[in-house]
């Protein structure tokens, strides 16, 4: 069974930076592209970044636009998220998805002074 597991989330505080991981347990991982996805208390799930199969093009949500910056590395299964100047309004736990196989467990990222 293919496997997402998300991992690096934690508490930081306004301004500051984490690095999210999705490591993914299927030796194709490299034939499908990758969602990061958040979803906080009492709100819509919202896509925070898109990245295709090669890693050579991406899209982002308005709202981490300039800030957050989505890689991967086909060798290692894994995908990363950047986060840099997080707001409170990043707080959320975040997933990462594979719309052809399904989503990690998500990891919490706790922006607060």
């Amino acid at each position: 069974q293919v496997q997402l597991v998300e991992s690096g989330g934690g508490l930081v505080q306004p301004a500051g930076s984490l690095s999210l991981s999705c490591v993914v347990s299927a030796f194709t991982f490299r034939s499908y592209s990758l969602n990061w996805y958040r979803q906080a208390p009492g709100k819509e799930r919202e896509l925070v970044a898109n990245i295709t199969r090669a890693g050579d093009n991406w899209m982002y949500a308005v709202s981490v636009h300039g800030r957050f910056t989505v890689s991967r590395d086909n060798v290692k299964n894994t995908a990363y998220l950047r986060m840099n100047n997080l707001k409170p309004e990043d707080t959320a736990v975040y997933y990462c998805d594979i719309p052809e196989i399904g989503r990690g467990q998500g990891t919490q990222v706790t922006v607060s002074s």
